[in-house]
């Protein structure tokens, strides 16, 4: 009975069963261990992300307000439109910080060049020549230490007008539109979206500029991927089923939510355009150096990728 008893309770004691629990207990404990190190790892990578100063800039935007309100006699509704109020700022992959509202009385009739040129002169007059610059959109301040994308709108009925890609003409847009949307997808998410666009947005920093994809695109493209996703909330997990989909997903060119031109990914030119395909190869390449660290259970691979070393 002693032995039956003896059996029952330790089950098959063969040596070689024995050795094999042994194992599959040590992968488990080890496969827990690197996935506990990998959170750790990305944890630390978001807290990295996350020390941009948005108080400094809060208060750099409200002097731009008051200055130019004052000073120029212009009317300036600074409205978060960009990274900074959906909370996915990246350094070296983000939109905009800020709609810059102008309520001028000449404003009728002007192009967007004549009206970002106007304001960049009066921020110049502020803060000097070296702290501005234009782009074909938006006006770059740079000031205090930090890097400020202001992009110029004129009110258009219950929309915006801002500039199109170009440059050279008005678009209307819907800013409200895709953040709402953004803000329903990550609610959904158990709020792990937006810390995966993060992830995302540092990682495809690494990419020489030309395989880049915007940072506006980025966000477009996870709201899409993530629509339907059903898999661990987690942002290791979330992170590469992103870049999974994320080569077949550009591929085809998606529509812009906010209306502000046809398609979010204009500068990846058409369906079949070189373009697309020399970005969706570098995306694939990352997909597998992801599938790969996973593999190995490599947290070096890991650190390699989201910081870049």
């Amino acid at each position: 009975m002693s032995s039956g008893g003896s059996s029952s309770w330790f089950g098959d004691n063969n040596p070689q069963t024995l050795r094999d629990r042994l194992r599959k207990s040590e992968l488990a404990t080890r496969d827990d261990q690197f996935e506990t190190a990998v959170a750790q790892l990305l944890a630390d990578c978001l807290a990295d992300y996350n020390t941009r100063d948005t108080e400094v800039i809060g208060s750099i935007l409200d002097k731009v307000k008051t200055d130019l309100g004052d000073e120029f006699e212009m009317a300036v509704q600074l409205r978060f439109g960009g990274s900074v109020s959906k909370n996915t700022f990246v350094n070296g992959l983000s939109d905009l910080d800020a709609l810059v509202l102008l309520n001028r009385q000449d404003a009728e009739g002007r192009s967007p060049e004549e009206l970002r040129s106007i304001f960049a002169e009066k921020l110049r007059a502020r803060f000097g020549a070296a702290a501005v610059s234009e782009g074909n959109l938006a006006v770059t301040l740079k000031v205090y230490g930090q890097e400020i994308q202001l992009l110029p709108a004129v009110a258009d009925g219950e929309h915006l007008r801002i500039s199109s890609h170009d440059g050279k003409h008005w678009s209307t847009i819907r800013p409200r539109t895709f953040s709402d949307d953004l803000t329903l997808c990550n609610k959904e998410m158990d709020s792990k979206l937006v810390p995966t666009i993060k992830l995302a947005k540092g990682i495809l920093a690494g990419l020489p500029e030309q395989r880049q994809i915007s940072g506006y695109h980025t966000e477009v493209l996870a709201v899409e991927i993530f629509r339907d996703y059903s898999g661990d909330k987690t942002p290791k997990n979330m992170l590469r089923h992103f870049f999974d989909k994320l080569p077949d997903a550009i591929r085809q060119p998606m529509r812009d939510p906010t209306g502000q031109s046809v398609y979010v990914d204009d500068y990846l030119g058409p369906h079949d355009d070189v373009r697309r395909q020399t970005a969706a190869d570098a995306l694939d390449r990352i997909a597998r150096r992801i599938r790969n660290a996973d593999g190995a259970k490599s947290l070096d691979r890991w650190r390699e990728l989201v910081f870049g070393q």
